[in-house]
């Protein structure tokens, strides 16, 4: 087998483990946290929407912003998260790459990698493992390939 990177991500969160055999213990490689991610849109906006006065009306028309604040963030974090990726497969740390990730930040994460690591990519599964330990994040993974295969 060759050198897999296993991305275990939601949105505030993700650790990178890499794997040398298919029976080798996971090894960590990075951990990358994104505490903006956590705050509520209300905390990330630094101010209210826009407003105006339409003609012969007696309310204001109000301008909701294009994007949420937080869905900003999440998308920052999965850049991040993909150059990282594309850094170790330039620099030839791994030869494949599973993503487990919450969904829908796994959508968030697939649409910035590049073309060069989605090539890598072996499998991709939407379930959160972030708060799992290591000690039991390999039975996990283990059991989720089962129900996978």
């Amino acid at each position: 087998m060759k050198t897999q990177w296993i991305v275990i991500a939601n949105a505030a969160s993700a650790r990178i483990f890499r794997r040398d055999t298919i029976k080798a213990p996971l090894v960590p490689v990075a951990t990358l946290a994104h505490e903006a991610s956590r705050l509520h849109a209300r905390e990330l906006a630094s101010d209210r929407s826009g407003s105006q006065a339409a003609d012969n009306s007696q309310g204001l028309n109000h301008f909701e912003p294009r994007s949420d604040a937080r869905r900003r963030e999440h998308q920052r974090f999965a850049k991040e998260i993909a150059q990282r990726l594309d850094a170790g497969l330039k620099a030839g740390a791994y030869e494949s790459l599973t993503l487990f990730a919450s969904n829908p930040f796994m959508g968030e994460l697939k649409a910035r990698l590049s073309e060069a690591v989605t090539q890598r990519l072996k499998a991709t599964l939407n379930i959160d493992l972030s708060h799992v330990g290591i000690a039991e994040l390999e039975s996990r993974i283990a059991g989720s390939w089962s129900a996978v295969l």
